[in-house]
């Protein structure tokens, strides 16, 4: 493991942070508690000290898991990250209510790194109003808290502002070689830096989109004519831990697998160690991605619940995968089985559910135009067979 140097404290962070936010689950769409246990264990242990949690993740019970994996002696090994849920905070009093709950749920008397979460300008405008800098000084003093941050969803402009507006210790940001000029960007992180602030990134990956196995083939055969193999996840990680500037990246990681890679891609991505050709290649995948990909979606789930009960990510996810493919048929399936609800609960979430209600338009980081691709995801989609497939899934899993 390689790690780097927060720069206004010097704690030696490990490159690859573990992200909560996508631990195993089992068949009923709980965490598997165990196998989540054992993963955060085994990261620790083979070198990882920076886990990121959120009041949010796992409908409330990240924490708690993430809390009873650091007992038997890993807490005092990392580094815990979990953050102030911003949206949620109506009054200067609810700040401790949550800070002090989530002391509780992680099961600790302080929170290395703690930040606000999701800002854009107005809700940073919204929380200064409340007296957040007043908050978060008093929790540092009092132990509580010991580094003060916030990931950010905005505008560059509305970032640099927040940057400029209180002394933090670090913040997160979403980048990845699809992302250079979106949200914070590149120049975000570059100003970051220069105000001596450590950058945690999170979406490496784009939501799992840039780590396919087998990515689109026009994709695939750009990464062909490198004479170094690297999988798709190799490529993506070591674009973003190229630059110097990056302290931590985060990856949620809930299968075996995908942590045996991560470790080891986190074991050689130095900064600036990528050739010339390696980052030409890399653009160039980055703008063929960009002509495949339909809706900008990272699957990170605020949007969430709907109104409707329409299961915005998983409609974009396959609407995605559609276009990336272009395997119609299987495309179609895969939507009948997953939005159908039958290896649920039985409960449809079809796109062509969206009333067109505007409610994930307040909480869409990406500030997609939900609703709009909602009606694309419907007309692509959903067709006359749509019921049949629905029909043939359940007699092959021998649902009745």
């Amino acid at each position: 493991m390689l790690y780097r140097k927060m720069p206004k404290n010097g704690d030696e962070l490990s490159i690859l942070g573990f992200g909560c936010m996508r631990l195993p689950v089992t068949e009923e769409r709980q965490i598997d508690e165990p196998r989540a246990i054992r993963q955060i264990r085994d990261a620790i242990d083979r070198g990882v000290n920076y886990l990121d949690t959120a009041w949010p993740y796992h409908a409330g019970e990240s924490e708690n898991v993430l809390g009873r994996a650091l007992a038997d002696g890993y807490r005092d090994r990392v580094k815990i990250a979990t953050k102030l849920p911003s949206w949620m905070i109506r009054i200067r009093e609810d700040m401790d209510t949550y800070l002090n709950a989530q002391l509780e749920k992680l099961k600790t008397d302080h929170i290395d790194y703690y930040l606000l979460h999701a800002l854009a300008g107005d809700s940073w405008d919204h929380l200064e109003s409340l007296g957040v800098a007043e908050f978060l000084d008093k929790a540092r003093s009092d132990g509580r808290i010991v580094n003060a941050g916030f990931s950010f969803h905005g505008v560059l402009e509305d970032f640099k502002r927040i940057v400029d507006g209180y002394p933090w210790e670090f913040c997160q940001i979403q980048y990845n070689f699809l992302d250079e000029e979106n949200q914070a960007g590149t120049e975000g992180l570059k100003y970051a830096a220069s105000k001596d602030l450590g950058v945690v990134i999170m979406e490496p990956l784009r939501g799992g989109n840039l780590g396919l196995p087998t990515p689109p083939p026009d994709v695939e055969a750009i990464w062909k004519t490198s004479p170094v193999k690297r999988t798709p996840v190799e490529w993506a990680l070591r674009w973003v831990w190229n630059h110097p500037e990056v302290t931590v990246v985060l990856s949620g990681m809930n299968e075996e697998a995908h942590i045996e890679e991560n470790l080891a891609i986190a074991a050689q991505a130095f900064p600036n160690s990528l050739t010339e050709d390696d980052i030409k290649r890399i653009e160039s995948a980055g703008r063929k991605y960009k002509t495949l990909m339909k809706v900008g979606c990272t699957g990170c789930g605020y949007c969430m619940p709907c109104p409707s009960d329409v299961s915005i990510p998983g409609c974009f996810e396959v609407y995605n995968k559609l276009h990336m493919f272009g395997n119609v048929e299987e495309a179609k399936v895969m939507y009948a089985v997953r939005m159908s609800g039958i290896i649920r609960d039985g409960s449809p979430s079809y796109a062509s559910q969206c009333v067109q209600c505007g409610e994930c338009l307040e909480k869409c980081p990406q500030h997609i135009e939900i609703p709009d691709f909602l009606e694309k995801v419907a007309e692509e989609l959903e067709d006359s067979e749509l019921e049949q497939r629905v029909a043939m899934a359940k007699k092959m899993l021998n649902i009745t």
